[in-house]
């Protein structure tokens, strides 16, 4: 069965590397674009840790961590947006896949805080 979060969370992170170069090449932007690469690769990366996390309480760790990166994710690309540095097409369509994993993490960690409290 294929694990949706992690699959969803490295398609946004490839996404957000494209970006990355983006901003870097055209735009010759290089402050914001690499908190983006930071946060925005790092909610993948939790992701893929926490499919080998040792107890609930680990996953539960991890998966918190790739939801706040998630919503640091979506504060860079409102920066970028209102600076002018991406327009509007490209914000929206980053904002949509970050808010779905945001949506898809928070549904998690509620779902895990709640088996980590009956075990």
């Amino acid at each position: 069965m294929e694990n949706i979060i992690l699959v969803k969370s490295k398609v946004f992170a490839l996404r957000i590397i494209k970006m990355y170069k983006y901003l870097k090449e055209e735009k010759k932007e290089y402050v914001l674009s690499q908190q983006l690469l930071r946060c925005g690769t790092s909610i993948g990366e939790n992701v893929k840790e926490s499919v080998f996390a040792q107890s609930t309480a680990d996953f539960y760790a991890k998966m918190y961590i790739a939801q706040k990166e998630a919503g640091e994710t979506e504060y860079w690309l409102e920066l970028l947006y209102e600076s002018g540095y991406i327009d509007q097409k490209l914000f929206d369509s980053f904002l949509v896949d970050c808010q779905e994993l945001i949506k898809l993490l928070v549904s998690i960690t509620k779902n895990s805080k709640k088996r980590k409290k009956v075990s």
